[in-house]
């Protein structure tokens, strides 16, 4: 077996699992607000879609996608982040793919070249596992940069030292963020445009949260939007990564896409020609579907909305709105696996402990004293789940 496959760390809902399983909840009825898997009824924009297009079944998917599946792509991306004019070539900037969490695996073992060496991956912590099991599958070691309320919960790129920068070639960027729900600001792409200019990395941003923001009239700008403002030529160096799952509510379809740098998606062509993972046509059909309406989009983002309203109704100043993503990171005030050990015993709700969602590092673990809580579920369940959770917390300060 492949060595590597022995350092990989459990994925956080294993560990759960081994948290919760000698735990005998009481008879209430389950609430799970552990992961992160959107809830809604699958938008009817979709599936009328599918359904017209079911003889798509009898044709295998080609690797690159079919053409006006690319010119849907660019031309979504084009309005969203308000790229000039052709800027983005469905030909060239373009590929779908079989949801975001395959695409950034594959695309960490395209770049990485481990023939100089061990390279760095550079990623948040807290962080998506996806990240660090690529790097270590790819012979890179992970480099955790920690986000917290010492940084307002973002990477601080001006503090990473320049021997970290000298073997970096790649950095994982996610905003907004999972779990912590921020966003990068301009400065932030600014400064990290210049390091990778200075030291050839390839940034990579999950932007699978991107249509999941609080303020509707300023949705959070992206990595493709901050390069072509910055005069990055032909997107060189930049990778985006986009999905149905969040934004339209179909986790099950896996259907997403790149975007970016054209030299590089040459590269990562050839690797998909044998990965042999190409969206099927009936999610190809679904992308051209969804991308083209946006009425469910702010209809979801306006759900998000009234549940993050009624779940600081409930909290109060113990819970912080994010900027976007659909997550409350909330500070248990103590051990984070205890927090939700006897969350789950007293109320029978779920929640996934911060600590396994980031490292240890020498400043500290990012991750401990926080649970991430998905408000992924009906209102009716989000409410009744933030009511059990206030009086298990009412609990913990009058015991």
């Amino acid at each position: 077996m492949n060595p590597v496959l022995g350092r990989l760390e459990p994925y956080p809902f294993q560990k759960l699992a081994a948290l919760t399983q000698a735990i005998q909840p009481p008879a209430k009825p389950a609430i799970n607000m552990a992961i992160g898997e959107p809830r809604d009824h699958t938008p009817a924009v979709i599936t009328q879609a599918i359904e017209k297009d079911l003889g798509a079944l009898a044709v295998y998917p080609s690797t690159r996608g079919e053409r006006p599946v690319r010119a849907a792509i660019a031309a979504w991306l084009t309005r969203r982040y308000a790229l000039g004019p052709g800027q983005l070539d469905p030909d060239r900037h373009v590929l779908p793919v079989s949801g975001s969490r395959e695409a950034l695996f594959s695309v960490v073992q395209t770049r990485i070249d481990t023939r100089g060496g061990r390279p760095l991956v550079l990623m948040p912590n807290p962080f998506y596992q996806i990240y660090e099991g690529a790097a270590r599958f790819a012979g890179a070691e992970p480099y955790y940069v920690n986000t917290d309320a010492a940084n307002d919960y973002r990477m601080d790129f001006a503090a990473i030292p320049d021997t970290v920068w000298a073997r970096t070639q790649l950095v994982f960027i996610c905003s907004p963020s999972n779990p912590t729900g921020q966003v990068l600001r301009e400065q932030d792409y600014t400064i990290l445009f210049e390091r990778a200019r200075q030291y050839d990395f390839l940034i990579a941003a999950d932007e699978c949260y991107a249509e999941l923001y609080e303020d509707e009239t300023a949705p959070p700008i992206g990595l493709l939007q901050a390069a072509a403002a910055h005069g990055v030529n032909d997107f060189a160096r930049c990778i985006v990564f986009h999905s149905l799952s969040k934004r339209s509510s179909v986790p099950g379809l896996r259907a997403g896409f790149v975007a970016g740098d054209a030299e590089f998606l040459k590269s990562y062509f050839t690797l998909r020609t044998y990965y042999g993972s190409a969206p099927s046509m009936l999610a190809q059909t679904a992308l051209v579907a969804a991308l083209a309406d946006e009425e469910h989009v702010r209809a979801s983002r306006a759900r998000y909305r009234r549940k993050f309203d009624d779940a600081l109704a409930i909290l109060g100043r113990r819970a912080r709105r994010p900027a976007g993503g659909f997550y409350l990171w909330l500070a248990t005030g103590g051990d984070d696996e205890t927090f939700a050990a006897g969350l789950y015993a007293a109320e029978h709700v779920l929640t996934l402990p911060g600590r396994y969602l980031s490292r240890p590092t020498a400043a500290g673990d990012p991750g401990a004293g926080y649970v991430r809580i998905a408000l992924v579920g009906s209102e009716e369940t989000c409410h009744e789940g933030m009511l059990r959770l206030r009086s298990y917390m009412d609990s913990l300060t009058t015991s």
